[in-house]
């Protein structure tokens, strides 16, 4: 049997779906159209001869034989990203501020995402307060800025995802009746925190402070070990803690926009920023 030759932008962008488990954010990284990606696709299973993934209207995932193909379309992907960049000799530095309440454990997936999109690319990131990152965006310090939104009134950024927060704590976290009740929050300036204790006076929920952490391993450490509740978004919590809430009686948290903000223009670098906000909004699905 004689197979054309494979079309790399197509295996790229089903590695892309794979990863992303989204035509949607597959399409986003690629700059391109949902359907100019799902077109791609059907080709390439056309000429492999073989269904690479299962579609259902809420769900994408790989057959067995596009798991068994997914391994060699990422080297194919790999080796075509090194032929290009065989004769560059100039590494593009990207610095990038992210908040800490929307870094995870996902972090090493999309650094890894990154790199393979642009090898030649080094990163350099900066995690803050979204305060502090959106005041070095707008000194000129970093080149993009994800951060969660809390200014209504700024409109030069494009919303990733909306984030939900809960009241997150260890599942054997307990509270007597008639106890403050035990936070975990990050120093004072911080949105969240104002958040959190702004949802509590609003109830009449008594409140103490008896952590406050220098970023979100330390918080995440504090409602580990069963000191405190935090109010955190759920994707980022660690693994383990649950959303006590609606246990414990809390008022609900509002979801917050998680928002990219940039201004390059050269296509390399917006091509890296697409991929970066495209495995957030993934990550985040």
């Amino acid at each position: 049997m004689t197979m054309k030759a494979l079309d790399v932008e197509a295996v790229q962008a089903f590695v892309l779906v794979a990863d992303l488990n989204s035509f949607t954010r597959a399409a986003e990284a690629m700059d391109t159209t949902q359907s100019a990606v799902s077109l791609k696709i059907k080709r390439l299973e056309q000429g492999l001869g073989r269904r690479l993934l299962e579609r259902t209207p809420r769900l994408v995932r790989l057959s067995a034989e596009g798991s068994a193909f997914l391994g060699a379309a990422r080297n194919l992907v790999a080796a075509h990203q090194s032929a290009i960049g065989a004769f560059a000799v100039e590494h593009r530095r990207l610095v990038v501020g992210i908040s800490h309440h929307i870094v995870g454990a996902e972090l090493a997936a999309l650094l890894k995402r990154m790199s393979a999109t642009d090898p030649g690319l080094v990163l350099e990131l900066h995690i803050d307060t979204s305060r502090v990152v959106l005041e070095a965006f707008d000194g000129g310090t970093l080149d993009a800025a994800i951060v969660l939104g809390h200014d209504a009134h700024r409109r030069d950024g494009d919303v990733l995802f909306e984030e939900p927060f809960g009241w997150m704590a260890a599942p054997d976290f307990h509270r007597e009746r008639g106890e403050p009740l035990r936070l975990a929050t990050q120093a004072e300036p911080c949105s969240v925190r104002a958040m959190a204790i702004g949802a509590l006076d609003a109830a009449g929920v008594s409140w103490t402070e008896v952590f406050v952490g220098g970023g979100l391993a330390t918080i995440g450490a504090a409602i580990s070990a069963g000191l405190a509740v935090a109010a955190l978004a759920r994707r980022v919590a660690p693994s383990g803690t649950v959303d006590l809430g609606p246990r414990l009686g809390l008022p609900p948290l509002p979801s917050r926009e998680v928002i990219l903000h940039s201004k390059l223009s050269d296509p390399r670098t917006r091509r890296a920023l697409r991929t970066l906000g495209a495995a957030f909004a993934a990550n985040a699905a």
